[in-house]
């Protein structure tokens, strides 16, 4: 999707994407308050608590795994899904993966302290998604639900993009990858909101042999969460499965 269109990430020249990503010093001082919100974040255990129960009460989650599990799967979703598949993806792309880091923490430093979402805001989430090109929204779409509003949200900025209003299209449009992008996950979001069975507009990339096992894993909220809860809930046992399980663990795959 979107080949042989291009953005601004692809044509315009490193300084001019830097500049566009870090916007004017007043949005960075808003960014450095997001950033700082986020943080705190981490140390609110009725925050997570929350967001945990209300995701149990619309039927993603059965049993919430401990925060223990919910750590040690982070480093999962980044190590063995995030990151490789990005990678993969940024190559086939001709994108330099590390410099696109830097632009993304430039535009939305909030967005990249919270793999898994859960303690994220409504505005970060929205953020999140709609400065990349996602492997499938369907996890991000379904985390939204948890905050009120927050799919309405979505589609009420997603369509700010496209009119060319939103206050952030400038530096979110340094770093998308796809033009039509938006435009596709608009169209996803509307049908979601009728439907949660919709069918997701999965990256090509993921769909490969490769990755295909890690999606079904990672690329829902309820799937995840799954995973999660099937990780080591003691100490030692996160600690030996984060120093030996070098490679996504198969036999923890969420089943085809």
């Amino acid at each position: 999707m979107g080949e042989g269109m291009s953005t601004a990430r692809t044509e315009a020249s490193a300084f001019a994407l830097l500049r566009d990503a870090a916007g004017t010093p007043a949005e960075m001082a808003a960014k450095a308050r997001r950033l700082a919100e986020a943080l705190a974040a981490y140390v609110d255990a009725r925050k997570l608590d929350g967001r945990l129960e209300r995701l149990r009460d619309l039927g993603y989650v059965d049993t919430p795994p401990t925060r223990l599990q919910l750590i040690v799967g982070s480093v999962d979703m980044l190590r063995f899904w995030i990151v490789p598949a990005a990678e993969d993806y940024y190559a086939s792309k001709g994108i330099d993966f590390t410099f696109h880091q830097i632009l993304r923490f430039l535009d939305e430093p909030a967005s990249l302290v919270d793999p898994t979402g859960f303690l994220s805001t409504v505005d970060n989430v929205v953020g999140h998604l709609m400065q990349v090109v996602h492997a499938n929204p369907a996890y991000d779409l379904q985390l939204l639900e948890a905050h009120e509003g927050g799919l309405e949200e979505l589609e009420r900025q997603l369509e700010a993009m496209l009119a060319g209003t939103h206050p952030r299209a400038r530096s979110i449009g340094a770093i998308v990858e796809e033009p039509d992008y938006h435009a596709r996950l608009l169209a996803y979001v509307r049908a979601y909101r009728g439907s949660r069975e919709t069918a997701p507009p999965l990256r090509d990339n993921v769909t490969s042999e490769r990755f295909a096992p890690i999606e079904r894993t990672f690329g829902t909220l309820p799937a995840a969460m799954r995973y999660f809860g099937r990780l080591p809930s003691s100490p030692l046992g996160a600690i030996r499965h984060l120093r030996r399980v070098k490679a996504f663990p198969m036999h923890l795959a969420e089943p085809a």
